[in-house]
């Protein structure tokens, strides 16, 4: 069985909207229900769990998808959001993709990618190459260190597990109490398995500032 667990319940303050950036509307529908259709129409996907915010929950009730298994509430963390996401999942065995609310322009073959690799891999992360040059500094704003651009890539979703892996890092990181940004991270902090990185996609942008919405105004299809 494969299930996409969407993460939908951050407020979205850097978008300078009045409510979540995954609710607001563009070209006639919400940017989270841009999202739902990649995996709704998404071949190898058999079931969505969509995790939002409280308040939206009886909205999200009004969606027409086949594949929404279930809809719950968010936690205060997308971390927590995503432990609460993935035990849901009752197999163990089952493939598990998590992908950002706000990140309606993953591309199918993107999606297919990362399922087809956690035959082989029990964790996979999708990246893509820097342009720019990274610079890490302290906290009075001096450069501390600049490291090899050849040697990071920036991290996208979907992210790819194996549900018995990311339940166990999940749980291991509650008992910890570890926190990091973003799923993968939980792997690698704790040791427990390779996470192979596949090619992401320049296009695969999450929708995070105010100017994005004005990007994925031109480049949304109609809804």
């Amino acid at each position: 069985m494969n299930y996409a667990i969407i993460l939908a319940s951050g407020s979205g303050s850097r978008a300078e909207t009045s409510i979540p950036k995954q609710f607001v509307k563009i070209n006639g529908k919400t940017i989270l229900e841009y999202t739902l259709d990649l995996f709704e129409k998404n071949g190898l996907t058999n079931r969505i769990i969509l995790v939002t915010n409280k308040e939206y929950i009886d909205f999200c009730m009004q969606f027409k998808y086949k594949k929404l298994y279930k809809i719950i509430e968010g936690g205060i963390l997308r971390q927590d959001s995503s432990y609460k996401g993935v035990f849901e999942i009752k197999e163990d065995d089952a493939k598990v993709l998590i992908h950002d609310g706000a990140r309606p322009f993953a591309t199918d073959e993107l999606i297919n990618n990362c399922y087809n690799a956690l035959d082989k891999y029990d964790a996979v992360n999708t990246g893509i190459e820097t342009g720019d040059t990274i610079i890490e500094i302290n906290d009075k704003n001096i450069i501390t260190k600049i490291p090899n651009r050849n040697n990071l890539l920036r991290c996208q979703t979907p992210q790819g597990f194996r549900a018995f892996l990311i339940k166990k890092a999940h749980k291991i990181a509650k008992e910890k109490n570890l926190k990091v940004t973003d799923d993968t991270g939980l792997i690698v902090n704790l040791g427990l398995s390779d996470v192979f990185v596949i090619k992401g996609e320049t296009g695969n942008i999450k929708i995070t500032y105010k100017n994005d919405i004005e990007y994925a105004k031109k480049y949304l299809p109609s809804g």
